[in-house]
C-alpha cells in the first residue's frame, strides 16, 4: 500500500474518534459546507493544514454532498528549504498544490508593532483574493480546538474582551466569500499524535521573525499565545475538562449578567443600566 493511503486510512481507523468524528461534527454542527461549494484549502505547510487537506479529501470522496477542492499554498517568503519541504510533503500525501508567491515576509520584517497580526491579516487577504480569482466561494483554514480556547483566554487576559474564534465567518472585504474552520473540534494533541504515528515532518511557523526571535510574536521569546497555551496545560492538571469549559463559556453567555456588550454587525453598544430602572419598577409592581 502506498504511504499516502496508509496515512489516509489512519484518519478513519486509528484516529476515527479523536480526529475524524470531531472533524465531521464541526462540519455538520456549523453547516460549513453546502452542495456545490468550491473551497480553497489553505496549505501553510504545517501539520494542521496538511491534516485538514486529507480530511477534506476523505469527505469529498465519501460524503453525501458534492463540492470541489483547490489546495492553495501561498509562499509568503519562505526560504528554499521550507518551500521544498512543503512541496515534498504535499507529494507524499497526494495533495495537488496550487502555489503562488507574495512578498509578505519582506514587508512585515520592517514592522516592529505587532508584526504577526499584520502578517496574518495580509496572508488572509492574499488567500481570499487568489481563491476568488480561482472561482472559490470559501477558504478553509486549519485552526483547531486549542486555537479556539487560546483565543478566548487571550481576549480576556490581554485584550480585556470576551470573544472567540468563530467556526465560520462571512468576509466583509471580499464579497461572496466565507472562511471556514473544519478542525474546530479537533484537539492539537490528536494532530501531533497523528503526525508522529505516521512519521511525518512538517514546517513550523517558518517566518523571518521566528528565525530571529524564536517566537511568532516578535517579543524576544515571549509569545502571548505560548503563555496562554502553557497556562491551559497547567489548568488541565488540576481539572482535565477545563479546556471544554473554556470553550463552552463562549456558548453559554447570559446577557443579563453582562455589564456591557457590543454588536460589531450593527455597531451598537448596550449597558445593563439601560433598562435597569424599568426592570426594578416592574418587580416592584409585581410584589405589591
Amino acid at each position: 500500500m502506498e504511504k499516502y493511503k496508509e496515512i489516509e486510512r489512519s484518519i478513519i481507523t486509528s484516529y476515527k474518534k479523536k480526529i475524524w468524528n470531531n472533524f465531521v461534527k464541526g462540519i455538520q454542527e456549523f453547516e460549513m459546507i453546502q452542495e456545490g461549494d468550491k473551497i480553497a484549502v489553505c496549505i501553510s505547510g504545517g501539520k494542521d493544514s496538511m491534516l485538514l487537506a486529507k480530511c477534506l479529501q476523505e469527505l469529498q470522496r465519501h460524503g453525501k454532498m458534492k463540492f470541489d477542492l483547490i489546495f492553495l499554498s501561498m509562499n509568503p517568503g519562505y526560504n528554499e528549504e521550507n518551500v521544498q519541504k512543503v512541496v515534498l510533503n504535499a507529494k507524499l500525501l497526494n495533495i495537488p498544490l496550487t502555489m503562488f508567491e507574495t512578498r509578505i515576509f519582506n514587508i512585515v520584517e520592517g514592522i516592529n508593532d505587532h508584526p504577526c497580526y499584520v502578517c496574518a491579516r495580509m496572508r488572509r487577504g492574499y488567500l481570499y483574493e487568489k481563491a476568488k480569482e480561482l472561482g472559490c466561494n470559501k477558504i478553509a483554514l486549519g485552526h483547531h480546538f486549542d486555537d479556539v480556547i487560546e483565543t478566548i483566554m487571550m481576549g480576556m487576559l490581554y485584550g480585556s474582551q470576551m470573544q472567540t474564534m468563530m467556526p465560520k465567518v462571512v468576509s466583509t472585504s471580499h464579497h461572496g466569500m466565507e472562511l471556514i474552520r473544519p478542525l474546530y473540534y479537533v484537539k492539537e494533541s490528536s494532530i501531533i499524535s497523528w503526525k508522529e504515528k505516521n512519521n511525518l515532518d512538517f514546517i513550523q511557523c517558518a517566518c523571518k521573525v521566528t528565525e530571529n526571535y524564536k517566537t511568532c510574536d516578535n517579543d524576544k521569546g515571549k509569545s502571548k499565545r505560548e503563555e496562554v497555551k502553557k497556562l491551559i496545560k497547567e489548568l488541565r492538571q488540576v481539572y482535565d475538562r477545563v479546556d471544554m469549559n473554556i470553550f463552552r463559556s463562549a456558548q453559554n453567555v447570559n446577557l443579563d449578567t453582562i455589564i456591557s456588550y457590543r454588536s460589531q454587525r450593527n455597531g451598537t453598544r448596550h449597558h445593563f443600566l439601560e433598562d435597569y430602572n424599568e426592570l426594578l419598577e416592574k418587580y416592584k409592581k409585581e410584589n405589591l
